[in-house]
C-alpha cells in the first residue's frame, strides 16, 4: 500500500481515468477483473458496480461479512451524488477540516470513506460508480484504481488492434 494519496493525486486520477463508453458488457469485464485481482491477493471483499437504482455487476468473495454490504450501498451512493470518488471527497473534506461524518450534511445513507470510485465517460460525465468494500479503505480504492487502468488499458489496445489509430477512441 502507498503513502495516503493527496487531493491533486487523487484529482488526477479522476482526469487519467477517463472512459470512451460504459455499458452492461463494460461493467461484466471490469468487475470480473476486479474480482480476478481480488481472488489472486486472497482478499475477502465485495464489488460491486452500479448505475443510480441498478446494480451491473457484484462479487462477494469468501469471508465477505454482511457488513460489506452496507458500506458499499454508502461509498456508492456517495459518488453517484458527489461525481467524484469517495477517496477524493475524503480528502477535500480533511484539507478543510471539514468532519463531514460530525456535520451530518449527508446523513446515514452515504459514506465518506475510499473505496468507491466514478465511472467518467469522455463527454457524458460519470455514468456508475465501482466500489470495493472488505479491505482499508485506501486499499480498497488503490484495488479499485488499478483495476480501472489495466481495464482501460486492455480497452486501448483493443482498439488499436482493430484499426484505430489512437489509444482510447475507436
Amino acid at each position: 500500500m502507498t503513502d495516503i494519496p493527496t487531493v491533486e493525486a487523487l484529482e488526477r486520477q479522476e482526469e487519467e481515468l477517463l472512459f470512451t463508453s460504459f455499458d452492461h458488457a463494460d461493467a461484466w469485464k471490469l468487475g470480473s477483473r476486479l474480482t480476478e485481482m481480488a481472488q489472486v491477493a486472497g482478499h475477502s471483499i465485495g464489488i460491486d458496480i452500479r448505475r443510480a437504482g441498478l446494480i451491473l455487476f457484484r462479487a462477494a468473495l469468501p469471508g465477505i461479512t454482511p457488513d460489506q454490504e452496507s458500506w458499499i450501498a454508502r461509498k456508492s451512493a456517495l459518488v453517484l451524488r458527489m461525481e467524484a470518488s469517495s477517496a477524493l471527497v475524503e480528502a477535500r473534506h480533511a484539507s478543510a477540516g471539514i468532519d463531514a461524518v460530525a456535520a451530518g450534511w449527508l446523513g446515514t445513507d452515504y459514506a465518506v470513506t475510499g473505496g468507491s470510485f466514478p465511472v467518467r465517460v469522455r463527454g457524458v460525465g460519470v455514468v456508475a460508480a465501482v466500489t470495493a468494500s472488505g479491505l482499508s479503505s485506501q486499499a480498497d480504492h488503490e484495488l479499485i484504481v488499478e483495476g480501472i487502468r489495466q481495464h482501460l488499458a486492455a480497452e486501448s489496445d483493443h482498439r488499436c488492434a482493430n484499426g484505430s489509430t489512437t489509444p482510447g477512441y475507436p
